[in-house]
């Protein structure tokens, strides 16, 4: 892995076909990765910028790919004790607890997943797009426990990343929320974005706000309890916050959610006693098609001990 730019250069030899499928072919870069090089202007037709994967390109043409140096990762590697449920040399699943952060980020460049993984794979983690050794396809919350899979190889990020794109993937949530619904299964689907009024925060946008994305939630509720449900959230999509914005969305936001609703106040004395002060999420299934193997594994994760003393108290 060099520390400067490096250019690569070459000449179409079968015209009409896609600009970004040739230049894979030719330098054994991904298509994914052609493409993201084309939005940084990094690639040249004929002496032109070539910013379309689309084009078509005639045979003989030369093209130029400057590919930039991969950045080192700010992260440093920390020994810090992983829930490993799955691991092979392409990628790894991790059973991650509540509080662990995923990444790094300004202010807190320490004590996350990343960290934790760089010291157990020994730098062995995927250096797609631009990055050294992050791996990381997918987040989520600090706050939130269960399932993530993280690539060890460029292969794996990509076939997870296509997969995660197309939504093929199987993720469902198991979530205790307040109130109990009326309607016991169905689907949100809402576009989500930015707050306007605090960009910390997520919210509904109308669907002709260009900050919003689609976004969909299948649920079911899967048992009433005191004041409260035990929901599953099915995502088809996976945006920032979506399953504590979407159940807020319909008025069951989640039990001990500190940014996105209000405990109901006779659950508020019991949260308080057992300590919970995180919203009731947990990612309780994993499923996707291995991406080097082309396998289907499917991976489930039991609720963690604090949501588990809270479903007691519950019932």
């Amino acid at each position: 892995m060099g520390d400067v730019e490096s250019v690569l250069q070459g000449i179409i030899a079968n015209g009409g076909e896609r600009l970004d499928k040739a230049l894979s072919s030719a330098t054994g870069l991904s298509r994914e990765r052609i493409k993201t090089l084309m939005g940084e202007g990094r690639v040249q037709l004929a002496g032109k910028v070539a910013s379309q994967g689309s084009l078509k390109a005639a045979e003989g043409a030369e093209w130029t790919i400057r590919v930039p140096a991969v950045a080192a990762s700010e992260a440093q590697a920390q020994d810090i004790p992983l829930n490993i449920v799955f691991e092979d040399e392409h990628l790894i699943v991790i059973d991650k607890p509540a509080g662990l952060v995923v990444h790094p980020a300004a202010g807190n460049l320490d004590g996350t997943l990343v960290n934790a993984l760089l010291h157990h794979c020994q730098g062995q983690l995927s250096g797609i797009g631009g990055v050294a050794r992050p791996g990381i396809v997918h987040r989520i919350d600090k706050d939130t426990s269960g399932l993530l899979v993280v690539a060890k190889t460029n292969a794996a990020h990509e076939g997870l990343a296509r997969q995660f794109a197309d939504h093929s993937i199987e993720r469902a949530y198991i979530a205790l929320v307040g109130g109990r619904p009326k309607v016991l299964e169905g689907t949100i689907a809402t576009h989500l974005g930015r707050s306007a009024h605090d960009r910390k925060k997520m919210a509904v946008l109308h669907e002709k706000d260009l900050r919003g994305k689609h976004a969909v939630t299948h649920y079911k509720v899967l048992e009433m309890l005191g004041h409260s449900a035990m929901v599953e959230c099915r995502l088809e999509t996976g945006r920032t916050h979506q399953v504590r914005v979407h159940m807020a969305s319909i008025g069951h936001s989640l039990l001990g959610d500190p940014v996105y609703g209000r405990n109901p106040a006779p659950l508020r004395a019991l949260l308080e006693r057992i300590g919970f002060r995180r919203q009731a999420l947990h990612a309780a299934v994993l499923g996707f098609e291995h991406p080097v193997t082309g396998q289907s594994v499917r991976f489930s994760s039991l609720l963690p001990a604090d949501m588990e003393a809270l479903l007691v108290e519950l019932r």
